[in-house]
């Protein structure tokens, strides 16, 4: 059954193929000694399989049960989506309200005429990684497991400068071949602010207001940047609400996004150093990601503790918390390591 599906999937074989394929089975059927009849009940399977081909894949929903197709109405699934930064996402109202209005503007276009481009920057830990996984999830029926999900990691993808070319030349084939076979891709770029500078400018072709790249359409694909460059930016600004005694929620996109850009384009350290990215204003939205306080981390370790099943003490739960509060060094505001090392703290105490 498997050689069957498999065969099928292929599409067309040529006939020097078929006649090779038949000599094959029909060498195995007698090596192993079947009977008579049997031998010819499988040869004749065997050439009726290029005609029962073309009937089980005229029946899409058959062929994908069984092998992840990627389908022309493909779209983000909004409800799961939002219920999962509600319940699982923790002080980043402002990321979580503008992802989702994003992807649903995105997603609901029929024919969008440029790809969705996100940048989410800020501290580590403070979530940007979990919602570009969230955000797979509830794009695919595979989720993060899924074939057009592609993950890259500036420190491990491309760690030598010296291979910039080579670096850009595969980047640009594997997103053109992937589009191709699925318009809607997503991409993700870990550790932006580790990229060789000019690496991302690459991808600026792609990422334009077009109808079709070279008889591509890229309008349906998503990107993702994800960098910590711009979180100390990010918290200077949170900090000077705080003594404004602002309330965290009271933070719009507007008192950040423009420094994000402005910051990220600057910055020697940033992947988008004087990119082109910036330069044409291909990237839609800055993310800004905030620095965690103390009732955020609190829900991280208790959702921790919840997913290993371990009993919720106060006492355990706030001595983690007491760690992992630390910034500013004075007033102890914010955790510098957002929820990242979580995990780890839970670990020791239990």
């Amino acid at each position: 059954y498997s050689f069957l599906l498999q065969y099928c999937a292929l599409g067309s074989v040529s006939q020097a193929g078929m006649e090779l394929i038949a000599v094959a089975v029909v060498g195995s059927l007698l090596a192993i000694t079947v009977a008579a009849q049997e031998l010819f009940s499988s040869i004749l399977l065997l050439g009726g399989v290029s005609a029962l081909c073309g009937g089980l894949l005229s029946y899409s929903g058959l062929l994908c049960r069984f092998y992840e197709c990627c389908r022309d109405n493909e779209t983000v699934n909004l409800t799961g989506l939002q219920h999962d930064l509600q319940q699982n996402v923790y002080g980043q109202h402002l990321a979580t309200s503008m992802i989702l209005k994003a992807l649903k503007a995105h997603t609901q276009t029929k024919h969008p005429n440029k790809p969705l481009v996100m940048s989410f920057h800020g501290w580590t830990g403070n979530g940007k990684t979990f919602i570009s996984q969230i955000i797979a999830k509830n794009l695919y029926a595979q989720g993060v497991q899924s074939r057009f999900l592609h993950q890259f990691d500036a420190t491990l993808h491309f760690s030598h400068a010296v291979h910039l070319p080579l670096y850009k030349e595969q980047l640009q084939n594997w997103i053109q071949g992937n589009i191709s076979i699925c318009p809607s891709s997503l991409f993700i770029f870990a550790e932006m602010d580790h990229m060789p500078h000019g690496l991302i400018d690459a991808v600026a072709p792609f990422l334009q207001h077009q109808k079709a790249l070279k008889g591509v359409s890229y309008g349906k694909a998503i990107f993702i940047f994800i960098s910590n460059v711009g979180g100390d930016r990010i918290n200077e600004k949170m900090l000077e609400a705080w003594k404004r005694n602002r309330t965290r929620e009271e933070i719009q996109l507007k008192d950040l996004e423009p420094v994000l850009a402005s910051t990220v384009f600057k910055n020697t350290d940033s992947g988008f150093w004087h990119s082109d990215l910036i330069q044409r204003n291909l990237v839609d939205y800055y993310i800004p990601f905030l620095p965690m306080e103390r009732q955020h981390v609190t829900e991280c370790i208790k959702a921790e503790l919840h997913s290993h099943g371990y009993n919720q003490h106060p006492a355990i739960i706030q001595q983690i918390v007491s760690e992992l509060i630390d910034f500013p060094p004075e007033e102890k505001i914010y955790s510098s390591r957002g929820c990242k090392t979580v995990a780890s703290k839970v670990s020791l105490h239990y």
